[in-house]
């Protein structure tokens, strides 16, 4: 692992709008973090949120400090929301071992020591998706199943965004300090995510897309409600998005994405809804 972390400035607005396709990737893509027996994370300038992917498969993965964070340990004033999309996996935290099997999560608070990541099979291995956010208050180490994280059905198939989300963190689910996380998985036939969209003026928000086939992709929605850009995002790739951009997507196939905040709250419905009639 590398250690020096690589920073994902932030830019505003005005910055956007000149942005071509390649511009856009540059700034708000988190890069190539997917990478089997490899654990890759980019630290944002966004709430200072880090986020990335550890990918065991014949390794043991060691969630390290790195020389910019300036702590001996990783949550030394952090915490971290990890979610497996992958096969079975174990996870490591404070001396006790968790099995993650797919779309399960665990969440590990400041203070938090000696977290490793490792497969039960390399044949079928896990994909955990990590999201850290700053701490300034301990909470215990939480692990919490994908049926138990309140899964709701909304949308329809008439307007192709029949979805279910999955919450894990937030005020009625584990709790945390200020990290909000949890997914969304599409229907077959459905395809949009999160539209109409909205903002978070309190929060800035990542995506993680994954369940893309691998001839397909993700047109992911971002910029200003009447400055929109857009990139095609694959499989495993993960978007940040600032408090003043929506954020939201279209595929050529359905998908699944997770979610994650970190801000001033961790009020799940804390958003700005911009109506379609808003995007000219």
């Amino acid at each position: 692992m590398s250690k020096t972390l690589p920073i994902l400035a932030a830019i505003g607005p005005n910055e956007t709008k000149s942005l071509d396709s390649n511009g856009l990737r540059a700034n708000f893509l988190l890069g190539d973090i997917y990478q089997t027996d490899e654990l890759n994370l980019v630290y944002t300038h966004y709430d200072r949120l880090i986020a990335g992917v550890a990918a065991p498969a014949g390794k043991t993965l060691a969630l390290d400090t790195f020389e910019n964070l300036k702590m001996e340990n990783f949550l030394d004033r952090r915490e971290i929301g990890i979610i497996n999309v992958g096969g079975d996996g174990k996870v490591t935290a404070n001396g006790q071992t968790y099995e993650l099997s797919r779309l399960d999560c665990l969440y590990a608070g400041k203070g938090a020591k000696d977290i490793t990541f490792a497969a039960v099979s390399p044949e079928n291995p896990p994909v955990f998706f990590l999201l850290s956010s700053p701490a300034h208050q301990e909470y215990p180490v939480t692990f919490m199943k994908g049926n138990d994280a309140s899964p709701m059905t909304i949308g329809s198939s008439a307007t192709a965004n029949e979805r279910t989300v999955y919450k894990y963190i937030y005020n009625d689910g584990i709790q945390s300090c200020q990290l909000v996380m949890g997914l969304t998985r599409l229907m077959e036939g459905s395809v949009w995510n999160t539209m109409p969209a909205h903002v978070h003026d309190r929060r800035s928000e990542i995506y993680f897309y994954f369940d893309v086939p691998a001839e397909h992709g993700v047109m992911h929605f971002m910029g200003e409600p009447q400055q929109t850009r857009h990139m095609v995002l694959k499989n495993f790739q993960a978007i940040a998005s600032p408090s003043w951009s929506i954020h939201s997507g279209c595929g050529t196939s359905n998908y699944s994405f997770i979610w994650g905040m970190g801000g001033e709250n961790k009020e799940y419905t804390d958003m700005d809804v911009c109506p379609i009639t808003s995007l000219i």
